[in-house]
This record gives structure tokens, sequence and C-alpha cells, in this order.
């Protein structure tokens, strides 16, 4: 079983969610999670990128050099 949580949304927000939800056929409660869990991955892959860029050991690869690498 799904935790319960509670938040608050501005009347603005509200009114999106709730005509998505209604175009969509689905619950707000829906929309909401997986709104979050997009905003999860993304953030996930963004952290991924800048401990990337932080890393002084990773190699940066010119964008003509990845073309010949992946054959474009």
């Amino acid at each position: 079983m799904a935790d319960a949580v509670s938040l608050r949304l501005s009347g603005e927000l509200m009114k999106k969610v709730d005509r998505l939800a209604e175009l969509l056929d689905r619950p707000r409660s829906y929309l909401i999670r997986k709104a979050l869990e997009a905003y999860l991955a993304e953030y996930a892959d963004y952290q991924i990128a800048l401990d990337r860029l932080r890393d002084k050991d990773d190699a940066i690869i010119a964008t003509s050099e990845m073309r010949k690498k992946v054959g474009l």
C-alpha cells in the first residue's frame, strides 16, 4: 500500500492539474505522482551530469571526436 502525503498547491496549479486529470480521465493523485517521478528521474540525470563535470579524471571528448566514434 502506498503512503499518503499532503501538499498545498496554488489555485492556478490545481486548476491545471484538474484540467489535465479530466482530459486524461485520470485522478489528480496519478498525475501528481507521475510528475514527481519524472522530476526525480530528471534530477538524478542532472546530478550525474554535474558530478561528471566536476570529476577532473573524467575525459572530455570533443563533439567531432564523439561523432567519429559513433560513426556519424
